[in-house]
């Protein structure tokens, strides 16, 4: 003990270095290593040390060391995407990591600035107001300059597949919400410790995250009388998924995993392609040229193949590729998903809203063309954004809400309210997100199911291809890396949450009740 009590006083004494590898040890809380105690013992020692600081640029210093160090390994899988970017070297991929690092580490700097000037008086306003603030912030991030939510804290709160733990509460608090939470889990160690005694406050201080991040899973009937589906993981390689020589095998590939089930005959059935499932332009009115350079695949054609691979009975929903033409010139891109029917006609379509700068379009193109700069998704037409959340009607497979890959991590954003679907379809291609960037692109989406209340199904060319369900438990999956197919009935949708219906109002209204509580906490002389 005596030991541990002088390496912390070492640490202590370079409260810089100490920020920086606090930072780095949060980020393991994330998927796939899941370290989610270490996580909060590392925010633990972030509010020490903004109580340590001795002004208020010590403490901006430290909350943005913090995060850069949050960052950068966080989002580590980002360098794995410039891989596949053949203008520029590999190596500049951990050049991207750390400057989007060095850009979002402002965000926890102002909610460590802010709780400094709030909580000074003593630890419980400290935790209080870093709660309130960090809840303010992470919602910032999640639209300021388009935003980058990746991440968001309350993930420490998420259980394994099969149990969604302290997360359940993001019916009603939202996923920020869940991150002010976990701060304050935090911040009830660092009191616990800083009490220096056992009682029986200090051990409900430490075993309340322990015992909320294992909250039984609720269990609800299974009276399931939704369409039939199938969903397929196909297992391209990012390097073939966009190759025309490839196209034909790809095609074939899908249409091996997509054949009907023997329980399937005679039943409506949906099937889910993941994002870029068909090459194919699945829309008329588009010049000549751009048909011939998909292999010959006049629009027409391409759907009644479709129409003859899946079925009279069975409706496809499937990633595309949607063009903007002015004059016969194309203009523009839509990233969509195409809904056809079983005789090759298209239901409806969802056109991808939040975008990825350089991924699917270029900022600054006039700027960044001539220095070799070219987005990492081919082809130098950019992409334009679609309107935001549509329900997309089936007929009797029900409406489905489509978020497009990336698009599914924007808490309160993903749902259109006024036309509520019974589930949310998530295709996505994640092929180029390295291995840390699938497990934790599958947890966001399990968070929008608790958050909703809706059943979730991710379909993706290389995994993880999961159906969740609305209580945000993993049912079936596809591992990372191998092709496969699921098949089952669509899980039953909630009826709408209470963050369903008030989205972000609520987190922020806990926020700003936190950051009330922590006003009247600074009248306490003790913690």
């Amino acid at each position: 003990m005596d030991r541990l009590t002088g390496w912390l006083n070492r640490a202590l004494n370079h409260p810089r270095k100490l920020a920086l590898l606090l930072g780095l040890l949060s980020a393991c809380g994330f998927q796939p290593v899941g370290l989610w105690p270490l996580a909060l013992l590392a925010l633990a020692g972030l509010i020490e040390l903004i109580g340590r600081a001795p002004d208020w640029k010590r403490a901006a210093l430290l909350g943005w060391l913090f995060g850069v160090g949050h960052f950068s390994l966080g989002n580590n899988w980002i360098a794995t995407a410039f891989t596949y970017q053949a203008a520029m070297p590999a190596w500049l991929g951990w050049c991207a990591v750390v400057l989007l690092a060095l850009y979002l580490a402002v965000y926890p700097m102002l909610a460590v600035l802010g709780a400094w000037r709030l909580g000074r008086a003593n630890y419980a306003a400290l935790v209080l107001s870093f709660a309130g603030l960090w809840i303010v912030t992470e919602w910032l991030r999640s639209w300021v300059f388009t935003g980058f939510a990746w991440n968001p804290l309350g993930l420490l709160l998420l259980g394994p597949f099969d149990r969604t733990g302290a997360a359940l509460l993001a019916r009603v608090f939202g996923t920020y919400g869940l991150s002010g939470l976990a701060v304050m889990l935090a911040g009830s160690w660092l009191i616990a410790l800083r009490r220096g005694r056992a009682d029986w406050r200090g051990a409900l201080l430490v075993l309340l995250p322990i015992a909320l991040w294992y909250l039984p899973q609720p269990t609800i009937a299974d009276t399931r009388r939704g369409p039939v589906f199938t969903l397929v993981q196909p297992m391209i390689p990012q390097e073939q998924l966009n190759d025309p020589a490839m196209y034909e095998a790809n095609f074939r590939r899908l249409a091996a995993l997509s054949a009907r089930q023997p329980g399937q005959q005679g039943r409506p059935r949906l099937l889910l392609w993941p994002e870029s499932g068909v090459p194919d332009y699945l829309r008329e009115g588009y010049p000549e040229v751009y048909y011939l350079d998909n292999y010959g695949a006049d629009p027409v054609l391409a759907r009644r193949r479709l129409a003859r691979l899946t079925g009279p009975e069975t409706v496809l929903l499937t990633g595309a590729t949607d063009l903007e033409v002015d004059r016969r010139r194309v203009i523009g891109a839509r990233n969509a998903v195409t809904a056809l029917d079983g005789q090759g006609a298209i239901l409806g379509s969802y056109a991808k809203a939040h975008l990825v700068p350089y991924g699917e379009y270029l900022p600054m193109r006039a700027l960044l063309t001539p220095l070799g700069l070219a987005r990492l998704v081919p082809g130098d037409i950019d992409f334009w954004p679609g309107p935001g959340p549509r329900s997309i009607d089936l007929g009797t497979s029900g409406k489905a809400g489509v978020q497009i890959c990336y698009e599914i991590i924007f808490s309160g954003q993903v749902v259109d309210r006024d036309n509520r679907p019974a589930f949310l379809f998530n295709p996505s291609n994640d092929g180029w997100f390295g291995a840390w960037g699938p497990p934790q692109h599958l947890a966001q989406a399990r968070l929008r199911a608790v958050e909703e209340g809706l059943p979730v199904l991710r379909a993706t060319t290389t995994g993880i291809s999961a159906v969740i369900n609305a209580e945000g438990a993993v049912e079936h999956y596809v591992p990372h890396r191998q092709a496969g197919r699921i098949d089952g009935v669509l899980p039953n949708p909630r009826a709408p949450t209470l963050f369903a219906q008030l989205g972000n109002m609520l987190p922020l209204g806990l926020a700003a009740l936190l950051l009330g509580l922590s006003l009247v906490a600074r009248r306490r002389r003790v913690d």
